[in-house]
């Protein structure tokens, strides 16, 4: 976790935040949320995923710093029973009010809660690099190679365990049909050109899984 804070507070001062005591008691406040028990995908792994694509790629956006520390306040909220996209608004409200209280800019901390909130349906201007790159970050998972997608996808059910399996079934077919309807999932192009085609490859698989019997654990 030592990583991950000095991560945490580099990203804080490069966006305009002063070091302090209280800066790092809210990057920890922020992975004890990534280390909750109900978590099996959202969980610090995958903050550490998006947060190395945004560090391999910052040279692609116009405020990294602030895309990093989207990076982290993007799924600091996530309760699997929450309706809609309330997740992605809790997260983005508790972004304005942490990175307010530890003095950010106003502007900047305006802009970190606009790129969580993208995060919900992942639609994206295409003048806005910042936020391809969040987004694009946070797909990543999306074109792993295929027993690492359906490790993410089995993570996926754990946190819907309390869904019975048809009603999974139809609501994640749901999601991965939206998913496959975006004109585009990637929209940086070095990561289009590598992501992209193996994405779609698997979420067609997920979804033709998903109209099969049940598979049973093992």
């Amino acid at each position: 976790m030592a990583d991950l804070l000095d991560r945490w507070r580099a990203a804080a001062r490069g966006a305009g935040v002063m070091l302090d005591d209280a800066s790092t008691r809210a990057g920890e406040q922020l992975l004890a949320r990534w280390r909750e028990p109900h978590r099996h995908y959202h969980t610090v792994a995958h903050l550490t995923a998006v947060l190395d694509v945004v560090d391999g790629h910052a040279a692609l956006a116009d405020r990294a710093d602030l895309v990093r520390l989207a990076a982290w306040c993007h799924d600091a909220i996530y309760d699997p029973r929450a309706p809609g996209d309330t997740n992605e608004r809790d997260s983005a409200a508790l972004a304005e009010s942490l990175l307010t209280g530890l003095g950010l800019p106003a502007t900047a901390v305006a802009e970190v809660r606009r790129l969580v909130l993208l995060t919900a349906g992942h639609v994206v201007a295409p003048d806005d690099p910042d936020g391809a790159l969040l987004c694009d970050a946070d797909l990543a998972v999306l074109a792993a190679p295929p027993a690492a997608y359906d490790r993410y996808a089995a993570a996926i059910r754990q946190e819907y365990a309390h869904v019975p399996e048809h009603a999974f079934r139809t609501g994640r077919a749901g999601v991965l049909t939206a998913l496959l309807a975006l004109p585009e999932l990637f929209r940086l192009p070095p990561l289009a050109k590598r992501w992209e085609q193996p994405a779609r490859d698997n979420l067609r698989r997920e979804l033709a899984s998903l109209s099969g019997p049940p598979t049973l654990a093992v």
